[in-house]
């Protein structure tokens, strides 16, 4: 039977179809927090991290209660991922990038380098007290930059190939607390850099949030539409398993998920320029449902899965490294994003973004600039440039740089 629970020598084992169900009623009651408590939408916590992280204290609970570990298949859990990351891959155009201009390239070149920034702090962090490289990989930008997401699609290999056993709620840890972090310094950055030079919007300018949907509203969502979706992202997903095999060959580890997000991105980009007349799903409604559950379905199985009681011991060491993880991203974005950006409000506007973005996730970033532009007056440009530089080649070229971390 799918829903069959096995117990045996100390331990509860959750099998997949179970963990499925389980997994969807967790969301459900993150959702049903995230609406009464306004203190978690004011932190702008997702959803699937209020109710994942709510079922994995009860895991702890029943753990220091009866002894017994509980662990879930994640075999489901591990296709949302692919499914998620490919959807990305079929929304991006690179017609957005160069139409972005110069100060879209700044942003997309600051946010590469810190990349690269954020793995020598969190490496450097790790040796200072006294733990594996790779846990400063997972400190680092796996789960900044990278979030939940990247972090929990790295936490396998460095869990099985780097001796850090308990990856997998170390990043989500970090990812976890880099969340908050985000959503507390946008603020104040923004604040010291409009006193500091005495900016303010423009009132012409349009209030934008976000990149305008190109579809109508009105556009339905039926099962044709989904099983468009499901075909573009399987054919896509097929060929970035052929594509990491080939790159195994050649002695490059990369997770599926990166050679699939890679692949989606060239079918994006090529099918509708050779074949005109075959119609991608890319940026439809359709999509991002099928995205949205993925994404949400993925963390939420992710989180109520960790094991709390195995990070005990490195509380300390991962606090002090996103300690200095914090202070660095700050002084970078005081001395280097805000002046390449041009010392003007769009610029502290982005700064407080980054801040969300290089510590936490997109949402978070957002939330922080919205939070700017409502007392301070409007900056379009913003909002149009940071979503696009995180929806493009951050995930390609962060797990490039922590498979070079790793392997140093």
């Amino acid at each position: 039977m799918p829903a069959d629970v096995v117990v045996e020598a100390g331990h509860v084992f959750v099998p997949s179809f179970l963990a499925y169900t389980i997994g969807i009623i967790v969301f459900l009651i993150g959702m049903s927090l995230n609406q009464r408590i306004e203190f978690l939408r004011a932190f702008n916590i997702p959803e699937p991290v209020t109710g994942g992280l709510l079922a994995s204290l009860l895991v702890l609970a029943f753990y220091l209660t009866t002894g017994m570990a509980v662990s879930f298949e994640m075999d489901t859990r591990d296709r949302l991922l692919i499914y998620f990351f490919t959807a990305i891959g079929i929304n991006a155009r690179i017609s957005d990038l160069i139409a972005g201009g110069r100060p879209l390239l700044i942003l997309l070149g600051l946010t590469l380098g810190f990349i690269v920034v954020q793995d020598v702090v969190g490496i450097g962090g790790a040796l200072l007290f006294g733990q594996p490289t790779a846990v400063g990989v997972l400190a680092g930008s796996a789960s900044l930059i990278g979030g939940h997401g990247t972090a929990i699609a790295w936490a396998p290999e460095i869990a099985e190939n780097h001796g850090v056993p308990n990856a997998l709620e170390i990043g989500v840890a970090a990812a976890t607390l880099g969340l908050v972090i985000a959503s507390l310094i946008g603020g104040p950055i923004a604040r010291f850099l409009l006193n500091q030079y005495q900016l303010s919007g423009a009132d012409e300018d349009p209030t934008v949030v976000g990149v305008a949907y190109e579809k109508a509203p009105t556009e339905k969502i039926n099962h044709i539409s989904i099983m468009s979706v499901l075909l573009t992202l399987h054919v896509a997903i097929i060929i970035g398993y052929i594509l990491n095999e080939a790159v195994q060959q050649i002695g490059l580890r990369l997770p599926l998920f990166v050679t699939c997000l890679l692949a989606a991105i060239a079918l994006s980009n090529t099918v509708p320029i050779v074949f005109p007349r075959i119609r991608l799903p890319a940026r439809t409604r359709a999509l991002a449902l099928v995205s949205d559950f993925s994404l949400g379905l993925f963390l939420t199985m992710s989180l109520m899965g960790m094991q709390l009681w195995t990070i005990a011991e490195l509380a300390g060491p991962l606090l002090g490294i996103l300690a200095l993880q914090t202070i660095v991203a700050v002084v970078f974005i005081l001395l280097v994003l805000f002046p390449l950006m041009g010392r003007d409000y769009q610029a502290a506007v982005l700064s407080a973004g980054f801040g969300g973005f290089a510590m936490g996730a997109t949402p978070t970033a957002i939330a922080n600039m919205t939070a700017v532009t409502k007392a301070h007056g409007p900056a379009p440009m913003a909002f149009i440039i940071l979503p696009l530089v995180s929806a493009f080649f951050v995930d390609i070229t962060n797990a490039l740089v922590i498979q070079l971390a790793l392997s140093l």
